[in-house]
């Protein structure tokens, strides 16, 4: 992977960037998604942010190569500190964290004209996190890539009420129920369905762990029917 072409992760991520955004790419790695929005011209100023050393060093080696300096902003920073104001950001990208973390990411900032988020674990904590901070889930996606499913959610102020099962399985996910949805949540009901056999045949047994996995197995089934 690299600027001119992204993974199938981070091209989705990039397919939900608004065009002519200003966007903060935060854990930008190589910086590979702000590089490639400005090759396509889908946006003319980034900033790219890092916590580490080392990441940040190939976030700027890869903006550098492609003559980006001026419109690419490599920062060393934790979390949204790396943004300032005068870059004017509207569009805030996380991608590739877990979900709490993200989470906290978001407290420590002010708000965002759009948020895309791409948490890898406990994505009903973003969608929580989002309905408690007056934001509203406008598009979902989800990808699979190196046998992971990943994700993808954006959000823009706005008030939302969300159900469990919406924080679980994702309003827009659960309704249009892509290929790469169900095969997730058939995995996870087949996990599930082994879990519950081990509690089953435990010694001694545990009735509140074997309630709570029966109702898990439910609910899966339920939204898969």
């Amino acid at each position: 992977m690299y600027g001119h072409k992204l993974s199938q992760r981070l091209a989705a991520v990039a397919q939900m960037v608004p065009q002519g955004a200003r966007v903060a790419d935060i854990g930008s790695d190589h910086a590979y998604l702000p590089v490639n929005l400005l090759l396509n011209k889908k946006i003319d100023f980034a900033v790219a942010g890092e916590v580490a050393v080392g990441p940040m060093k190939n976030a700027a080696s890869e903006v550098n190569k492609q003559g980006f300096q001026d419109r690419i902003i490599v920062r060393l920073a934790d979390g949204l500190a790396a943004i300032e104001p005068i870059d004017a950001i509207d569009t805030v990208v996380i991608a590739g964290m877990g979900g709490i973390l993200i989470s906290k990411i978001l407290d420590a900032g002010p708000r965002f004209e759009t948020l895309i988020l791409q948490p890898n674990t406990d994505e009903a904590t973003v969608r929580e996190w989002l309905e408690q901070h007056a934001y509203q889930i406008v598009a979902e996606d989800i990808v699979a890539e190196d046998n992971h499913t990943y994700e993808l959610i954006k959000a823009i102020p706005g008030d939302m009420t969300l159900s469990a099962h919406d924080k679980q399985f994702g309003p827009y996910l659960s309704e249009i129920q892509s290929d790469v949805w169900r095969a997730k949540w058939e995995h996870e009901l087949d996990r599930k369905e082994k879990v519950l056999g081990f509690l089953q045949a435990a010694t001694p047994v545990h009735e509140d762990r074997i309630a709570e996995t029966q109702a898990e197995i439910a609910t899966i089934q339920e939204v898969l029917k």
